[in-house]
């Protein structure tokens, strides 16, 4: 793992699932980048427009300093209508998601899990599935799925629950995420809500406890390429 791609669906979703990860990867001397697919906010308003061009600056430029904090190689932005994907054509976020591939030619991919209940969480999944398919000369040698927290496991239907089987030791770590977390003021929330600090920290025990760690980020993985044979648990 030596060129790493996140792909996540709104500013915040870089660090809610893996700011922890990043960080200990950043340190080992792994370049990992990040696109955010759509704008976030504008689903929050009565109709899209109405968020003003400052509103959606400020949320990236705390994007911005969160991903410094949590050593970020860069940021990039799509602005892709938020909460609105599943009113593209996929075939058109799979254009914009293989230009990101193309362009980093990452070894290691992370995006949402499938599953998630946030209609963008499960289009960026799909798309990054696509355009990281294992033909022609893709680079991508592994796809990892994170969980969000507050989307996760808030589907309740328990089709495609979130199921880790590879797991980070970020206790060194951690606390740069939720540094991370505090630059964006608009996002954190007061306890128990699941982006809160006191939340974080307690899924960061949770998670540790279940792989022998004091603190760990969890993941899915979706494809892995050996020696040229892919396999995996999810199949595009």
């Amino acid at each position: 793992m030596r060129n790493v791609l996140v792909f996540a669906a709104h500013p915040d979703d870089e660090l809610l699932g893996l700011g922890g990860t990043v960080r200990r990867l950043a340190d080992e001397g792994v370049a990992v980048r990040a696109v955010i697919m759509a704008e976030g906010l504008t689903s929050r308003a009565e109709a899209r427009l109405d968020v003003g061009k400052a509103e959606l600056e400020k949320l990236q430029s705390d994007s911005r300093k969160a991903a410094e904090i949590v050593g970020y190689k860069s940021i990039e932005f799509c602005g892709l209508p938020d909460n609105r994907m599943d009113g593209m054509d996929l075939l058109d976020v799979v254009k914009i998601v293989s230009r990101y591939v193309e362009r980093h030619q990452p070894d290691t991919v992370f995006t949402h899990h499938h599953g998630d209940l946030n209609v963008d969480h499960r289009i960026t999944c799909e798309a990054v599935l696509t355009a990281c398919r294992p033909v022609g000369d893709c680079p991508v040698k592994r796809i990892y799925a994170f969980e969000t927290p507050s989307s996760s496991e808030w589907n309740y239907s328990y089709r495609e629950p979130f199921v880790p089987n590879v797991f980070f030791d970020v206790k060194g770590t951690l606390e740069a995420k939720i540094k991370g977390m505090s630059c964006y003021g608009s996002e954190m929330k007061d306890y128990p809500h699941p982006r809160s600090e006191e939340a974080l920290v307690a899924l960061g025990r949770y998670r540790g406890s279940g792989s022998g760690y004091a603190l760990a980020e969890a993941f899915q993985l979706l494809r892995e390429c050996h020696d040229g044979q892919w396999g995996g648990i999810l199949e595009s």
